[in-house]
């Protein structure tokens, strides 16, 4: 079996996408959810789509992400070649550098491959901690 190369561990992470606009938020300490059901990338390794569900949840401070420009950058994963785990991980630092939120959460339902679904969810802020501690 061939084992997993460093370039296609990295795949996509450091591609340019569209950027996220936002405007101001209006009222404070509340959630926003959006729900983005037909969400699409390529795996790397193989080169056959995966299919899943985004949600991102977030309480906004100062700034709210603008739906248009959103859809723009979650299209731009479609023939993106990354693993679900760093798109999800992506994601959420996307999120977090266009708003500045206090919480966010991303999660990824992604549709089974082989008989194994997968759920991937990344938090903000992050623990501190490093993986394997």
């Amino acid at each position: 079996m061939k084992r997993m190369s460093e370039k296609e561990a990295k795949a996509g992470l450091k591609t340019a996408l569209p950027a996220i606009e936002t405007f101001p938020n209006q009222f404070p300490d509340y959630e926003i959810g959006i729900e983005i059901p037909e969400f699409t990338s390529v795996c790397p390794k193989t080169g056959l789509p995966d299919f899943g569900m985004i949600t991102i949840r977030y309480i906004p401070r100062t700034r709210c992400l603008e739906l248009k420009s959103l859809k723009e950058y979650i299209l731009a994963y479609r023939n993106l070649g990354i693993f679900y785990e760093n798109a999800v991980n992506r994601i959420l630092e996307d999120v977090v550098k266009a708003c500045r939120p206090a919480r966010a959460a991303v999660t990824g339902e992604f549709t089974p491959r082989g008989g194994i679904r997968s759920l991937v969810e990344a938090k903000y802020p992050r623990s501190r901690r490093l993986a394997g501690e």
